[in-house]
């Protein structure tokens, strides 16, 4: 069984490092947002504009990071299946547009504070248009770290419990923790539960063991020997079709 190279566990650590600060970030921002999210209210008064601005800092720098793990895993994991590889590099970019937008909505909810709170605006309309862009985000949290996490982790699950570059029953969590994120999301959809309340907390169990799982077994060990750690098969595979065409010359 191949062992990693010192330059495939370099990329394993990053991974992981990428993947301990989705956490870090994300959990953050939901904290920094808190007022915005929860005062119907916010636009009308003094506001914690600059608690909410870190918020989107730390947004940012989560569509950074959760773009970041898939590319670095990227040239390791398409040798298991390039296709499922290349869906969760664009499952990881879609969730991150989400992430975007509702980072945009907050901000717009401060701008409009700062525009038009306290000098004369209707404050009904301030409240309605405040609300409207909450509901935004509310939405793209839904999509982001509900629906596209789910494929995520199902992806990410598939592709490591096939290659055995970690742990395959660390893996299992996201192939189970996948499909009930997914399912919850849609219950969340049509109103079942809170996406943040206790319902919708179990159900992301299993998920949050498996990214947790999976940060710090890649920091601390990096990734396990596999035959896709090969790179003189995997690179003589790719080169065997030039050589052919030059020798047809």
């Amino acid at each position: 069984m191949p062992m990693p190279s010192p330059e495939q566990q370099k990329r394993a650590r990053i991974f992981g490092v990428l993947f301990g600060l989705t956490f870090v970030t994300s959990i953050a921002g939901l904290i920094l947002y808190d007022p915005v999210l929860n005062d119907a209210d916010y636009i009308l008064g003094d506001g914690a504009d600059t608690r909410i601005q870190l918020g989107a800092l730390c947004e940012i720098f989560l569509v950074i990071t959760n773009i970041g793990t898939a590319v670095v895993l990227w040239p390791i994991v398409r040798r298991q299946s390039e296709t499922l590889a290349l869906s969760f590099v664009a499952s990881r970019v879609v969730e991150s547009v989400f992430i975007a937008v509702g980072l945009i909505s907050l901000l717009s909810v401060v701008s409009l504070r700062e525009e038009f709170a306290g000098g004369g605006a209707d404050a009904g309309s301030l409240t309605v248009a405040g609300e409207s862009l909450v509901a935004i985000h509310d939405f793209t949290f839904l999509l982001g770290p509900g629906f596209c996490v789910g494929v995520n982790g199902l992806l990410l699950g598939y592709l490591f419990y096939r290659s055995g570059l970690v742990p395959r029953q660390l893996a299992m969590f996201g192939l189970v923790g996948g499909p009930l994120i997914f399912a919850s999301s849609i219950a969340i959809l049509f109103g079942a539960y809170e996406q943040t309340g206790g319902v919708g907390f179990l159900f992301a169990v299993p998920e949050i063991i498996f990214e947790a799982g999976i940060t710090v077994y890649t920091i601390w060990k990096g990734f396990r020997p596999s035959p896709i750690l090969d790179d003189s098969r995997y690179v003589e595979v790719r080169e065997a079709p030039v050589r052919e065409a030059l020798a047809a010359r």
